[in-house]
């Protein structure tokens, strides 16, 4: 008689005494199980690259929250200090992400902008600064679409921080694009 042949998508379930035995392993690693990925130290690396892009958005944001000026400022100026608080909400999560993998957060001002994806453009009129965020907004949205797709598996907790904070750039970028669409002024 011909035993069945296992399903090929089985899933293989650690038995409670194993799981118990693992946990109690390296326990000052804290949610880093030895199951995590391999790549750790690169799923790091990639959430610090994503941290400096924040903030160098807050500072973008903040400079062009400050510096607007204009008839038609003032509503596109509450815009930019919404977007400065929402890019630090989320180099809040990330950098927690950071220390939840036991890797620790790179906020020293030189190396924000050398490992940020998006420039500091300050931009001299209104429409500059509106583009040049609206550009941010893009560069963030593309580089935390394939940061994404890199931790898939890997990580499910960082990829849904990553796709959550992805959402609300592509809000961002639809706004930006929003204000230029038919822009009259400067």
């Amino acid at each position: 008689m011909a035993t069945a042949a296992k399903p090929k998508n089985e899933t293989h379930f650690t038995d409670t005494k194993t799981l118990r035995a693992q946990a109690r392993k390296n326990v000052e690693d804290g949610a880093v199980t030895a199951n995590f990925p391999a790549d750790r130290e690169t799923i790091i690396e990639k959430l610090n690259e994503s941290l400096a892009t924040e903030w160098v958005c807050v500072l973008r944001y903040m400079r062009h929250y400050h510096t607007a000026t204009g008839l038609v400022s003032e509503p596109i100026k509450a815009h930019f200090l919404e977007h400065a608080k929402a890019e630090q909400a989320h180099a809040t999560a990330l950098a927690e992400r950071i220390v939840q993998l036991g890797g620790e957060p790179d906020l020293n001002p030189d190396n924000l902008t050398k490992r940020s994806h998006a420039e500091y453009k300050e931009g001299k009129t209104l429409k500059e600064m509106v583009t040049e965020d609206l550009v941010a907004e893009r560069i963030a949205v593309e580089a935390y679409r394939e940061l994404a797709q890199y931790l898939a598996e890997r990580d499910p907790t960082s990829r849904k921080l990553v796709e959550h904070i992805l959402e609300q750039e592509e809000e961002h970028a639809d706004e930006f694009a929003d204000l230029l669409d038919g822009w009259e002024g400067e």
